[in-house]
């Protein structure tokens, strides 16, 4: 397992875990669907939607993995570099720095 000593370094591998634009797609949604349901937990005080929010980025993400991209998330093995790499990855989808 690679180790990385920073986020710096471990986002261009998490990029290439995520070549498949229809995996990257995936993600997006997901993504999408988080910020949508940790909202309405904030807005009916119902911590059930974040439970709903984690099932919905987490499933949308490993479909992708596993279906179009072939390997396995890297949730596994760095989750928190992996969580952040989500968000990065987001953003960057958002800005127009990676195809969506």
């Amino acid at each position: 397992m690679a180790r990385f000593a920073s986020f710096r370094e471990f986002y261009p591998f998490y990029l290439s875990e995520h070549s498949n634009r229809t995996s990257r797609r995936l993600h997006f949604i997901g993504s999408c669907g988080v910020l949508v349901l940790v909202a309405l937990a904030l807005l009916e005080r119902n911590a059930w939607w974040l439970l709903a929010a984690l099932v919905c980025g987490y499933g949308f993400a490993w479909v992708g993995h596993f279906f179009f991209e072939k390997n396995r998330p890297a949730t596994f093995r760095h989750p928190f570099y992996s969580f952040a790499g989500d968000w990065v990855m987001f953003k960057d989808i958002l800005a127009g720095k990676i195809p969506f």
